[in-house]
């Protein structure tokens, strides 16, 4: 094979794998007791989602929550994720150690299937965010191990289990990954690898330097979506830690790896991170721009995700003029195109907030003449109180 078919094969492969990373929680396929050998043997937790196939909540959950971007990065990073038809004959032996008697019922789990969390009923995406965090806030790194590194024991397997455990418990680990790679010479056997991955938890860091420098050794042991997860959440960390610094370089830096690592992911990317930077520096003005190129270039006009970028924006700056202009024009547009109540009522608070109660009064009850809003108390309810805030 010539060196350039060669490169365009490589390319067409990280742009199948990358997009694939956008979509979405990846479910394991094995058996019950295959997922929990594998949360062991990966130290992780694990989600299970236990649905019945006539159950409508399992199926919006399905289609639009587990689908989400957002969602798929966190759980894939950190679970191994699951899900059973309960009526299912196959499924008779996660039935039986976990009978539910309403769906979706949704838990987490550890390596030996001790029951951790447990919700009942459809989430939203952020709320199925913040029941996943909560758990991997209550899990802890194990003294057993912890004890064994701070005595001194380096064994390549117990320094891997000890990262392994920090980054679930969500602490540091990058000095005892940093403290293990400089006492080596080279990083070729399977453990160092797998180090090397883990311990990549930062773009702006050594470490991330060596998994892209050996991505082709570990992707073939670990394979090639673990790699492209683990860069993406690299990248978002220094995000947030630009954020936290208000350091410009370091948004350049997570968007200029973005860029030469995960190039199909990189433009989307580049917006999220400009606007949640500008957000956080209370910069409008760089934020609307980072809006606009976002809509252009990414949302266009599809009616949910125009809803989604307006509902950011009102998030950010509730009460900036220009922002409030833009995002009327593009609420509007999620409204008429996609007709739902819910897209209504967020046009119907842009005009509040810009003080067109007339124009505020029409949106609302257009909200209440959508297909479906008549069956939808919630709507209905928040229409009202709204109404209320009218008069």
């Amino acid at each position: 094979m010539t060196q350039p078919r060669l490169f365009a094969l490589m390319a067409l492969f990280l742009l199948a794998t990358n997009l694939l990373s956008a979509q979405g929680i990846r479910f394991f396929e094995g058996k019950w007791s295959e997922a929990k050998a594998k949360a062991k043997a990966e130290e992780r937790l694990i989600f299970a989602d236990a649905f019945a196939s006539w159950c409508g909540p399992c199926k919006r959950m399905a289609a639009t929550v587990f689908t989400d971007p957002k969602v798929g990065d966190f759980f894939n990073e950190n679970f191994v994720n699951v899900k059973y038809d309960m009526e299912k004959p196959e499924n008779a032996e996660f039935a039986r150690q976990y009978p539910v008697s309403a769906y979706p019922t949704l838990l987490i789990l550890d390596a030996d299937g001790k029951v951790v969390q447990k919700h009942v009923g459809a989430m939203t995406p952020e709320a199925l965010i913040a029941f996943g965090q909560k758990a991997l806030g209550q899990a802890s790194v194990s003294q057993d191990v912890e004890q064994e590194y701070e005595a001194g024991n380096r064994d390549p397997e117990l320094v891997l289990r000890y990262i392994r455990a920090l980054n679930r418990a969500n602490k540091p680990s990058l000095k005892v990954t940093n403290d293990y790679l400089n006492a080596r010479k080279d990083y070729n056997d399977p453990v160092s690898r797998q180090i090397i991955l883990e311990g990549t938890t930062e773009a702006d860091s050594r470490v991330f330097d060596l998994l892209i420098t050996h991505r082709v050794a570990i992707s073939n042991q670990e394979g090639a979506q673990k790699v492209n997860d683990r860069i993406l959440l690299a990248c978002k960390n220094t995000v947030k830690k630009a954020i936290e610094f208000r350091d410009a370089r370091l948004l350049e830096e997570a968007k200029t790896k973005m860029k030469a690592n995960l190039p199909a992911q990189a433009e989307e990317f580049s917006f999220d991170a400009d606007m949640r930077y500008y957000a956080a520096a209370k910069d409008p003005k760089n934020y609307l721009k980072a809006a606009q190129g976002y809509q252009k270039k990414v949302v266009r006009n599809d009616a949910a995700r125009l809803h989604e970028l307006v509902t950011k924006m009102l998030g950010a700056f509730p009460k900036e003029a220009d922002v409030l202009n833009q995002a009327e024009k593009w609420a509007k547009t999620a409204a008429e195109t996609g007709g739902l109540g819910e897209y209504y009522l967020t046009l119907a608070d842009i005009y509040r907030r810009k003080g067109d109660k007339t124009n505020a009064r029409a949106a609302a009850e257009k909200a209440l003449k959508a297909p479906g809003a008549q069956d939808n108390l919630s709507l209905k309810n928040r229409v009202e109180v709204f109404l209320q805030t009218l008069e």
